[in-house]
């Protein structure tokens, strides 16, 4: 009797277990569950303490909310100029709706990567190998518009994809790199040519502007010799107008001074002229005296004559 009783007891502990359990359901964070009633889906308990019909209820599918990578396998893609391209990928996704993600679709991850191998073969068989290399932005970009909108009605969002890695064939890694060494060589020799030029160009311009400044320098000292030139025959003139004027006064003493000053002078230019090697002077200087004093004679003379006439 004592072990019937016991057996009831341990019997509704058990069942009293099965049916807390059956009733009370804790979500995680980020996490989301199905309830399906005799199978078919009828809610979805988001995070936090829930209760539901036990053997009645159940829970379907346990998704996770959290956005999550899936990793897209290396495959081969041979692009429009027919070359052999290695291409992998990873694509970020994240499950927006929990019911469609666990009944839209069988087996989501497989989906989205075989979705993504897929459109990368579409997408880089549409290109050069040139513009494969050099796009790989533009190329990101076209995968994700496409695998978005596909994966759409599962209740994902693709919220990036990111070609991990293209490697072309090693016969066209060489061609490249020849390729580019070729066009540096080309760079070099172009900033070469660049500095040459303008190096000419810059001591083109150092001549003129020494030729232009030596030029307008000669300018400047035919203008200042011209000036004193010029200058000096006004002195001249005004010289031989005051010497004009004290012979008209009666003043020989300045014309016995000014013709012995021209005297002088042409002896000194004789002396220094580079032709000349024999100095000539008169035999006696008494008559470098005796000529100005003979001009100065002939000055009275005419001064005579002058007073003369006027009376």
């Amino acid at each position: 009797m004592d072990f019937a009783f016991t057996g009831l007891v341990i019997a509704a502990v058990v069942l009293a277990l099965i049916l807390v359990t059956g009733t009370i359901k804790v979500v995680p964070q980020s996490m989301e569950y199905t309830v399906q009633r005799f199978g078919r889906y009828t809610r979805t308990l988001t995070p936090g303490l829930h209760f539901i019909t036990p053997f009645i209820d159940a829970v379907g599918f346990k998704i996770s909310m959290r956005e999550r990578v899936v990793d897209v396998p290396n495959q081969e893609v041979i692009t429009r100029d027919n070359a052999m391209v290695s291409v992998d990928a990873v694509v970020f996704v994240q499950v927006m709706d929990a019911a469609q993600a666990a009944y839209a679709v069988d087996n989501l991850d497989f989906a989205v990567v075989n979705l993504s191998m897929t459109n990368i073969r579409t997408v880089v068989g549409s290109m050069d190998l040139d513009e494969v290399l050099s796009r790989r932005d533009d190329i990101n970009a076209r995968l994700l518009g496409v695998i978005d909108a596909a994966t759409n009605p599962w209740g994902v969002k693709v919220t990036r994809i990111e070609i991990r890695d293209l490697t072309p064939p090693p016969d066209t890694t060489e061609a490249m790199a020849r390729q580019m060494k070729a066009e540096r060589i080309k760079r070099a020799e172009i900033l070469e040519a660049e500095g040459d030029k303008q190096s000419a160009i810059l001591r083109a311009e150092g001549e003129k502007q020494s030729q232009i400044l030596e030029a307008e320098g000669r300018r400047e000292a035919a203008f200042r010799d011209a000036e004193a030139r010029e200058r000096s025959a006004e002195a001249e003139a005004k010289a031989t107008e005051s010497v004009s004027d004290a012979i008209a006064k009666g003043d020989v003493a300045a014309l016995n001074y000014f013709v012995a000053q021209k005297y002088v002078a042409a002896f000194e230019k004789l002396a220094t002229s580079e032709q000349q090697r024999t100095l000539i002077l008169p035999a006696e200087l008494s008559s470098l005296a005796s000529t100005v004093s003979g001009i100065g004679e002939l000055a009275k003379f005419a001064k005579s004559a002058e007073t003369r006439e006027e009376g």
